[in-house]
This record gives C-alpha cells, structure tokens and sequence, in this order.
C-alpha cells in the first residue's frame, strides 16, 4: 500500500455521525494536532495482508480452518517490551500447534495486540475519598496513575500509541519470520510444559504423538517453508474513532480503504448503535472486522 497524505484526506469524507465512549479531550487544537501527525506516519499494516487474513477468516466459517485470539484486554505502554511481547507471542504459538494437530485444521493466529490501548468507560469521571478526576481511558488517552495530571486525557497519547504500535508489530514480524516461531522450537515449548507443570500430564500423550510426527517428516527430509515461518495478525478494538480514522488510508491497487492500524478490528458493544461513527467506519474500510454482540 502506498498512500499518501493527500489521498487519505481527499478520498475518504467522514460524516457527521454521533460517536460513543470517546474521551473528553480538554483541548480541540491539540486533539487535531495529534490526528494531523498520524495522518502523516506510514502504515502499520498493509491491505494485502488484510486481504490474506480474509481469506483465511472465510475458510474457518467454513469449517476449514480454525481462529485463535490471545492478548491483553487493554495495552499499556510499560508493558510494551520484548520479554511480554514475546511471551504472549509463544502462548498462542504454543496453543496453535496443539489446536492444528487435534483439529487438523489451519490454525489463524491473531493477537490482541498493538493497538489495544483504548478503554471504553461507563463514566467519564472517577472520585475517590471526595476527589473527582477523569477516568481512566487507556494509556493511548491518559495515566492509570490516580493523580490530576495524568488523568487529563492528553491527545500526544495518540502518537506515543502509534509509535508503541509500530514497535510490537516489528518485534512481532521479526519472531514469526526470522525462525522464532520454527514449528520445532513451538513444539520444544509445549514438550517443556509438559515436563515442568502440573497440568502438563493432560498433554502428554498428544505431544508424544507430535514429536513422532515431526521425526518421521525430519526423517523424509521434509522441512517447508511454513514449518520456519508463521503469519500473526494483529487485532484491536476500533474504539477511538479519531485515532481509527487518521490511521485509514486508500490501497493504490484498488482505490479500497482501509484501516492500517491492524489487520483485524471490531466494534464493542458500546459502540454498534446502526446509526453512529463506528458502524459507519467499519462499513467504510475493507479490513476484516467484527462485532460484539452479548456480554
């Protein structure tokens, strides 16, 4: 995808819908100056990754394949580091070789990751012991930090989101591709799980059944591309809809929007009223998306 600034803004008009659970943004110019500098920072994603992810997603309504979601229900930027990304990075790779093995089925791995950073509230404001300040909104609006300062949401948050975004995606990326996530390697994991913990016995039997089929295929010489390498799609909530917005850009090989925040976003169920900016925006891009309907 090679979008540029202008044809963001150009080719995609917003209307003036009713938008739900955004944050009370203190000042309008500092808002607008946050949006204006995602408007310009390159892509976190592209469409034909979208498109594969699709593709994928339509082959497990049918039955032939499996979906598999891990991640955190809010980001926060202290917990951005190689070791937590890592770590949630090899428990889902560790369920997906068990869920392909017992299914025989692909297994579509997506995180909840890299753009999870929004909380929907039910109240904007939070007391405590008489005192009144904002609530919390998630780390890309203001501080989990009880105190005034940081509670003022801070529209800079955006871009601190952005720029954590684009730092898990890298590490991400550089896991799945650069032999982190070797078939072999996952199943050694599991094989550690099994040995080291209690509720490994349950797993005993089919990691055996695994370890002997990755020998026999060493054994005939098979070793595949996709036994080095995986795709992992990143997926977040489309809460902020001055954030989704700023980051949705045209594909210059379909004139198609899309959302290069993540791969895959959804609407809570805060936020799926027909008549508002949410549905709207997710009828407008051409990501994948999804709805919360039920608690």
């Amino acid at each position: 995808m090679t979008a540029t600034n202008s044809q963001s803004i150009s080719a995609l008009q917003w209307p003036d819908l009713p938008a739900y659970q955004q944050p009370p943004w203190p000042d309008a110019a500092e808002l607008e100056a946050a949006v204006a500098e995602l408007r310009t920072l390159p892509p976190l994603v592209f469409a034909g990754e979208c498109d594969q992810l699709l593709a994928k997603l339509g082959a497990a309504a049918q039955g032939n394949a499996f979906v598999l979601m891990g991640g955190d229900c809010a980001e926060t930027f202290e917990a951005n580091t190689a070791d937590s990304i890592r770590a949630r990075l090899q428990t889902v790779l560790q369920m997906a070789v068990v869920l392909t093995y017992a299914a025989s089925v692909p297994v579509v791995k997506m995180g909840r990751m890299a753009g999870q950073y929004f909380k929907p509230r039910s109240n904007p404001m939070e007391t405590r012991d008489g005192v009144e300040l904002y609530s919390y909104f998630g780390d890309a609006v203001n501080s989990i930090e009880f105190e005034e300062a940081g509670r003022r949401p801070d529209a800079h948050n955006l871009v601190k989101a952005y720029n954590a975004s684009s730092a898990a995606l890298n590490l991400v990326r550089a896991f799945t591709q650069g032999g982190y996530a070797d078939l072999r390697q996952v199943h050694s994991w599991n094989q550690d799980f099994v040995r080291d913990s209690q509720a490994g016995d349950r797993y005993e039997a089919m990691a055996g059944d695994i370890d002997r089929a990755l020998s026999f295929m060493q054994a005939c010489g098979a070793n595949p591309d996709e036994f080095q390498r995986v795709d992992f799609y990143a997926a977040h909530e489309a809460l902020s809809i001055d954030y989704e917005r700023a980051l949705t850009r045209i594909d210059s090989r379909t004139g198609d929007p899309y959302d290069v925040s993540g791969h895959f976003v959804w609407i809570g169920e805060r936020t799926r009223q027909l008549d508002a900016a949410h549905v709207q925006f997710a009828e407008t891009i051409h990501n994948p998306v999804g709805v919360k309907v039920g608690p």
